[in-house]
């Protein structure tokens, strides 16, 4: 598919219990694990935050199941608990030490997953724009996906959703990015494309339900979160509300700090120096208490 040749793939496709993992390999150093949101994939990362970390760390990029490079999980057993799982065994089957787990969006709340139950898997959380919470109201950037039934989500996915999405691609990713200008190369370097694909569509389709799932369940286990917390957000995120999901996540942890820069909701691709460094800086924190 042309959409394959545009963005190709980075790492290399692990198996991990069966499933296939799309997985990048960059540095030496203290491990770091980053995982990307909904309907996106490892290069949502910026390169340059990557060439940023990989100088001083071991940087560890996966597409979660059904995105980007990564096989899809099975029909029911796909949910966020599960993501992670997989990816708790894609640690263990790595051999990563303690990683600093960095989750972006939804990413965030399988990073906090993951840390609920694997907390020997993961040695602190770098939460960027974390979901953290439910809220009753949907949020419109991603209403597509919660068209009813499921069935029809498939049939239209298979049919007319590539070319539909492509007709859209700018405004739904500007709405993204906003009120930061959507960059020009976010389509390929971003590896935004890849969204247009039937299967990342259905995949994304599964996870906003399985988010809604998810955090209906998360907030009550967010006490027995041990280890050293960041959480960064974008003062004028305009897709997830940074007071509702990353001021109140920091009240209900002693243990979690939370900061702020420029911009809006795709801060690891449009402000990739800052968010390397606000990154390096939560997992050599943790490094060094672990150290002592």
């Amino acid at each position: 598919m042309w959409i394959e040749a545009r963005v190709p793939q980075d790492g290399t496709r692990i198996d991990v219990g069966g499933t296939r993992l799309h997985v990048l390999d960059r540095g030496e150093g203290p491990i770091i694990v980053l995982i990307h949101g909904l309907m996106g994939q490892m290069r949502n990362f910026a390169p340059e935050l990557i060439d940023a970390l990989s100088k001083d760390h071991r940087v560890i990029l996966v597409d979660r199941p059904g995105s980007g490079y990564s096989d899809p999980l099975p029909a029911g057993a796909n949910g966020i608990a599960s993501q992670a799982d997989l990816i708790a065994s894609l640690i263990e089957q790595m051999e990563l030490e303690k990683p600093t787990v960095v989750g972006h969006s939804l990413g965030g709340a399988v990073a906090i997953s993951l840390a609920l139950d694997h907390p020997n898997s993961v040695g602190s959380l770098a939460l960027i724009a974390p979901a953290t919470r439910p809220r009753s109201e949907a949020n419109s950037t991603f209403g597509p996906l919660a068209i009813e039934p499921a069935p029809l989500r498939r049939a239209i996915s298979l049919t007319f959703g590539t070319p539909f999405g492509l007709a859209i691609f700018e405004r739904s990713a500007a709405a993204l990015f906003a009120p930061e200008p959507l960059p020009a190369d976010f389509a390929t370097a971003g590896g935004g494309l890849l969204s247009l694909r039937p299967e990342n569509y259905i995949a994304g389709s599964n996870d906003i339900k399985s988010l809604r799932d998810a955090l209906a369940d998360l907030p009550t286990r967010y006490g027995q979160l041990e280890m050293p917390v960041g959480v960064l957000f974008g003062s004028d995120d305009q897709v997830v509300d940074k007071n509702w999901n990353g001021i109140w996540l920091k009240s209900q942890l002693a243990n979690a700090t939370y900061a702020e820069i420029e911009g809006g909701h795709m801060i690891p691709f449009s402000s990739p120096q800052l968010v390397a460094d606000w990154i390096a800086a939560v997992a050599n924190r943790a490094h060094s208490k672990t150290a002592n």
